[in-house]
């Protein structure tokens, strides 16, 4: 991952190699990146999970840029930050724009249409340097969630972080030799060195930093894992590296010692801890400090030490090509997988992947990275190093503009398609069930799926408000005119989903809603199959409803599940609304979805709409009886509803009705369909109720 070749002085490499290489060239750490870039492409390969790789390549980036801005600086040499950042830039875009072009054609013959959206957009960002933000706001997103897939850009995160360092650091270099100009004029600092200074800083950088990635991983590991402010400290860790690193001089032994306790620390820290859901936080010190451990060790002048292995010429060698590795591996993984349909791929397959990533990497840095590296007429002139800066930009950005033009022309034609061809779930009213929808596009079209869902916004004011923190999500849609009723919405999304149908019918009939909503915590009285704050939600939201008296509350009544049985009763249901049903307020209960074991809008992309796999029988969807007659007569006010006949037809479950995509998921019905469904959930709504 890390580009910049500088490091401090080494012990000579053989002849052939020496003319290539830089004077201060170590190839104990070019080997050790090697090794951290294996890392990472064995753990995602075979073990689905993170290594602690990455943290190390970060480390590695700012242990080399502060070694050579420090030379430069304790040389009296000039930094020159913008030559730094264009020569810097020139040697990183090229690569990255190669492999985010072959990820736009591998997501084109692959991926399912519903998935390009995403793509683009972090390619976008990938080429902005900004993708780890993108996946921060996205990973803290419930509903963002819904990929059956991992993106093949996803792995741009740790590159955007280290590139928004190489443009930080170099400030921080320029202004700390500002400040020691100014304090060399007070006479008592005049003995204040740059080394010293920069310490003192990257200190400061490290301690507030780790203090705030252990207190954001423990409060919001989703956001604080791509969050660059909670990574800075494993950079500052690397700098501080490189500062002491001169007057850290330990003994041949202890330096054997070193490099092997750092090398087995490292490559075992995936295996013994759980990093995807502890990092980055205080546990990161573990590979970090395992790598510097190995960098302190350097050349330990002994036959056994770790530096031997990491300076051989297989490891410094995939070292030079350590960064299109990084590039190449994850895409390769994840679209081999896509194109296949195997979850998680075998040795066999899984060393076809590492050796498909390793020779598309050496033939990027082979024939991208290298003759731009070495081209002679963009290091003469600024100017020329930015066009050339510009020109891969531009590459780029050129087929995702025109791509994503052309999926918003076709989102638009499939939008302003008649209604008419596309009825929905009105398709399977009895008087049409003998009637073929017509021919049409099916609405909402990819690019718009993932964001068709069903809500409402305004956060609750007034006589809806509430005090309690834990429903601070609480929101309200208020008619205009007389309120006629009021209801409240408890549970999850799958409650959520069925405002399509139910804020449409309110808004007509003066009925004021207020949702209190919480992903994946289905209501219900509290119950250990729950964790303690979906309980602790459900409980404040009870609360609520008793404090504030509604009509009526809305909930789904029933839970269904991927595998069998695949409907059960809701844990705690009955329970839950009873308190309501004796203040008098009623209760509606809706029967579930069916959830599947795959994407079921990705599943007909590849298949079509009439694939038998993308159809599920409705006994492997649904249980009959269904779980909603157990509640019959046993608690006055509550009312039953099911639309399941409106979702499965005939024993199957399709992904398609009416032209309509049904699910936009593995389990939400789509916003799309639901308002296809309004006459019949208005129908079914006031026959189970009785209003009028």
């Amino acid at each position: 991952m890390s580009i910049a070749r500088t490091a401090a002085a080494s012990r000579p490499v053989p002849e052939a190699a020496a003319k290539s290489r830089k004077p201060t060239f170590r190839p104990e750490v070019q080997g050790l990146r090697a090794l951290a870039v294996l890392m990472v492409v064995a753990y995602h390969v075979w073990l689905g999970r993170v290594s602690g790789g990455v943290d190390i390549f970060l480390l590695i980036s700012a242990f080399l840029l502060t070694l050579s801005f420090v030379r430069k600086a304790e040389a009296g040499r000039p930094f020159g930050l913008l030559g730094h950042w264009l020569h810097l830039f020139k040697r990183l875009l090229p690569a990255a724009v190669v492999v985010i072009l072959g990820v736009l054609a591998g997501t084109w013959l692959i991926l399912p249409q519903s998935r390009w959206p995403q793509v683009l957009d972090q390619a976008w960002a990938s080429l902005l340097y900004s993708q780890n933000w993108l996946l921060a706001d996205t990973a803290v997103d419930y509903y963002a969630q819904d990929h059956a897939g991992a993106s093949p850009l996803q792995h741009f995160w740790s590159l955007s972080i280290q590139g928004q360092v190489f443009i930080l650091w170099p400030l921080i270099f320029a202004g700390t030799a500002g400040l020691l100009l100014l304090l060399h004029r007070i006479p008592a600092l005049t003995r204040v060195t740059y080394r010293g200074l920069l310490a003192l800083v990257f200190g400061t950088v490290f301690a507030v930093s780790l203090a705030y990635s252990v207190e954001q991983t423990a409060g919001n590991q989703a956001y604080a894992y791509f969050d660059t402010r909670t990574r800075l400290w494993e950079f500052a860790l690397g700098s501080l590296l490189a500062l002491a690193l001169p007057y850290v001089k330990p003994a041949r032994a202890l330096r054997v010692v070193l490099g092997w306790a750092g090398l087995a620390a490292m490559v075992s820290c995936g295996l013994l801890l759980t990093v995807d859901r502890s990092f980055p936080g205080f546990v990161a010190l573990w590979p970090t400090l395992a790598a510097a451990a190995i960098i302190v060790a350097g050349q330990s002048g002994s036959r056994f030490g770790v530096d031997r292995f990491l300076s051989s010429k297989p490891l410094v060698a995939l070292g030079d090509n350590s960064y299109a590795l990084y590039l190449w591996h994850w895409p390769v993984l994840v679209l081999a997988l896509a194109a296949t349909g195997v979850e998680a791929p075998n040795l066999v397959q899984g060393l076809g992947i590492v050796g498909a990533s390793i020779v598309l990497a050496v033939l990027t840095t082979r024939f991208v990275e290298k003759p731009l590296r070495d081209w002679h007429w963009p290091q003469r002139r600024a100017w020329r190093t930015a066009v050339v800066i510009a020109a891969c930009g531009a590459l780029l950005a050129g087929p995702v503009a025109v791509w994503q033009t052309t999926l918003t022309a076709e989102e638009s034609a499939t939008a302003a398609q008649p209604r008419e061809l596309t009825p929905g779930a009105a398709a399977l009213n009895p008087e049409n069930a003998a009637v073929p929808a017509p021919e049409a596009r099916i609405i909402p079209g990819p690019s718009a799926l993932d964001n068709d869902w069903a809500g409402i916004h305004a956060p609750c004011t007034g006589a809806n408000a509430t005090s309690n923190p834990i429903l601070e999500g609480c929101r309200q849609e208020v008619p205009d005119g007389e309120v006629t009723k009021r209801i409240v919405v408890l549970g999850d999304s799958h409650s959520q989903q069925y405002l399509g149908a139910l804020a449409p019918i309110a808004a007509a009939r003066g009925w004021e809603l207020v949702t209190l909503l919480m992903p994946a915590c289905r209501f219900g009285a509290e119950s250990l199959e729950r964790n303690a704050e979906c309980n602790a939600y459900n409980q404040a939201s009870a609360a609520y409803v008793l404090e504030h008296q509604p009509d009526a509350v809305f909930t789904v009544a029933s839970l269904t599940h991927e595998e069998a049985p695949f409907e059960t009763e809701v844990p705690g249901y009955l329970e839950g609304v009873q308190p309501f049903a004796e203040a008098g307020i009623e209760v509606i209960g809706i029967r579930d979805n069916p959830r599947f074991t795959f994407n079921m809008p990705e599943c007909i992309q590849r298949n079509g709409p009439d694939a038998p796999e993308c159809s599920v029988s409705l006994e492997e969807s649904l249980v009959e009886p269904s779980p909603l007659e157990s509640y019959r007569g046993k608690l006055d006010g509550l009312h039953l509803m099911d639309l399941s006949d409106f979702i499965c037809a005939r024993g199957i479950c399709p992904g398609v009705v009416g032209n309509v995509y049904v699910y936009k998921d593995d389990n939400h019905l789509t916003r799309t369909y639901v308002e296809s469904m309004i006459p019949m959930f208005e129908q079914r709504l006031l026959a189970a109720t009785g209003w009028s």
